[in-house]
């Protein structure tokens, strides 16, 4: 792909790994205490755009701050052109747009479980989209990592949907005594059933989608199946796609029959094109969001705090064309933009400002799918400070999903791809 001295300059251009980790522990901690911080220190009438607003402002500022202190504002300036920034951050802003309206439409008409299980599946498109337009490529074990990463985020957020909207505390049982019972059966059903018959993962799959329509816990021990068949047989990146298509397919045909069950009014046909469609194309144009963001400043070498500075602009021209007609700016031009605003409000606005850049820089040098384990890891760590802010003990749903959070990154890191014709 090019000449020796290319690898040897960007290698010596990218931060040491101790400074990715590092970049990667402050997003982890600045995510889990944003919550709680934003909790103490934003008033219930704080106007929400002027906090968005103030927020990218701040980014701006913070961004340019860096650039001057390592000495390349002017010459990042100079080499700047429209179409360049368009191309690689307009796109990406304007996908993130669509993205988070979708989620508001999707949100609204399913229910928590079937949204988070849905929701969580952009850290497998975003591994899929890494590989698509950056050719990087995830070992059999990296995928039972995302798949066992997957499986904690949902527990987290179906824990926290669960506490804060649960009606007499029946969450808990239909864990502990259905789902987990179902869920151990079959996965320990699968995994022998690979092992021992060594059957290919298309078998595993076609037995799964005759049975999917008994309901959506079917899905995870299909994917382990998938995953622990695919460990000894080796799979194209097409068959991947093809795989991860039909467990799609029989993803929504569970979710469907599930939703239709448990819902109250509004037919199948309605949460399907509102509800679940919604919610993977938007976990679908996360990934794509993020990998688009990656191959900007890793291929056509976009430095973060530029990207950060551009989407920032973007995102709030288009948010200050919204208040034109919208609910938050007829409330700013009534009240005022700092409506509401203590001294205090700062600090989640500056917090949330730098969360911005740590991301960027997350991205660059870490890569999207690295990302997705920062965010899973950040509801841990707001458990944590829960426990030691507010006294709440961690939920049941948080315990169950610590050994996975970590073992997810154990695997990822441990067992990376390796290319055997380069080895050889």
């Amino acid at each position: 792909m090019g000449s020796s001295s290319t690898p040897a300059a960007a290698a010596a251009a990218a931060p040491s790994r101790r400074k990715v980790a590092l970049y990667l522990a402050l997003l982890t901690l600045q995510y889990g205490a944003q919550p709680l911080i934003s909790k103490r220190f934003v008033r219930q009438d704080t106007i929400v755009t002027s906090l968005v607003l103030a927020t990218e402002a701040a980014k701006v500022i913070c961004a340019i701050i860096l650039l001057i202190a390592e000495g390349s504002l002017k010459k990042q300036f100079s080499n700047w052109t429209l179409s360049g920034s368009l191309t690689a951050s307009g796109l990406p802003a304007a996908i993130y747009a669509l993205q988070n309206s979708l989620l508001q439409v999707s949100y609204k008409n399913l229910d928590s479980l079937t949204f988070s299980i849905l929701n969580q599946t952009k850290l497998l498109w975003t591994a899929f989209f890494t590989f698509l337009i950056l050719g990087q490529k995830q070992s059999s074990r990296q995928i039972l990592a995302l798949a066992l990463l997957i499986g904690a985020a949902v527990l987290l957020s179906v824990g926290e949907s669960s506490s804060k909207g649960s009606k007499g505390g029946g969450s808990d049982y239909i864990l502990l005594y259905g789902i987990i019972h179902l869920k151990l059966l079959h996965t320990l059903y699968h995994i022998i059933n690979s092992l021992i018959k060594q059957l290919p993962a298309l078998s595993s799959l076609i037995s799964f989608c005759n049975i999917a329509d008994k309901g959506l816990v079917i899905v995870s021990p299909a994917l382990i199946s998938l995953i622990a068949t695919s460990c000894r047989q080796k799979q194209s990146s097409r068959q991947i796609l093809a795989l991860a298509l039909l467990i799609g397919a029989a993803v929504l045909l569970s979710v469907g029959e599930s939703s239709s069950k448990g819902s109250k009014g509004g037919g199948s046909d309605y949460i399907l094109l509102y509800g679940i469609i919604p919610v993977t194309v938007a976990s679908m144009l996360s990934g794509l969001a993020s990998s688009l963001c990656q191959w900007a400043s890793q291929v056509k070498k976009h430095t973060s705090y530029m990207m950060t500075i551009e989407m920032s602009f973007i995102g709030s021209t288009c948010l200050l064309a919204s208040t034109y007609q919208s609910p938050d700016g007829e409330a700013i031009r009534k009240y005022g933009f700092f409506h509401e605003w203590t001294f205090w409000t700062v600090v989640p606005v500056l917090m949330n400002a730098v969360g911005g850049i740590l991301v960027g820089l997350v991205t660059t040098y870490a890569g999207g799918v690295r990302k997705g384990f920062v965010i899973v890891s950040a509801l841990l760590v707001t458990a944590l400070l829960q426990f030691v802010f507010d006294g709440k003990p961690p939920s049941l749903y948080c315990l169950m999903a610590l050994p996975l959070v970590a073992t997810s990154i154990f695997i990822y890191q441990k067992y990376p791809y390796v290319d055997r014709k380069k080895k050889d």
